[in-house]
């Protein structure tokens, strides 16, 4: 069982900065990502990365603007996010399963923490 607490989520200006926080427990998983999904809208696959962190996945949509890291000694995900816009407004959720992929095809899910990015 794998278990995913998320943390630093908020309000920011647009052009601001945030970095995002997953803490993860348990070791059945390979690969690890963020997904976000705004109200209305479906959930989408932002950024993965691979166990070792040599691999990683950025949707066009924020290609140049966040990096995924990972801390294996902290056992911590992180998603660095600059230049912000409105629509990167949603809610964020980090994710553990076995394939690098923007698809949701993870079997453990955090709840979530909210950016809003302000106009």
């Amino acid at each position: 069982q794998v278990q995913l607490v998320e943390s630093g989520g908020g309000l920011v200006q647009t052009g601001g900065s945030l970095r995002l926080s997953c803490t993860v427990s348990g070791s059945d998983y390979n690969a690890i990502g963020w997904f976000r999904q705004a109200p209305g809208k479906a959930r989408e696959g932002v950024s993965c990365i691979s166990s070792s962190g040599g691999y990683t996945v950025y949707a066009d949509s924020v290609k140049g603007r966040f990096t995924i890291s990972r801390d294996n000694a902290k056992n911590t995900l992180y998603l660095k996010m600059n230049s912000l816009k409105p629509e990167d407004t949603a809610v964020y959720y980090c994710a553990a399963g076995w394939s690098v992929t923007l698809d949701p095809l993870y079997d453990y899910w955090g709840q979530g923490t909210q950016v809003t990015v302000s106009s």
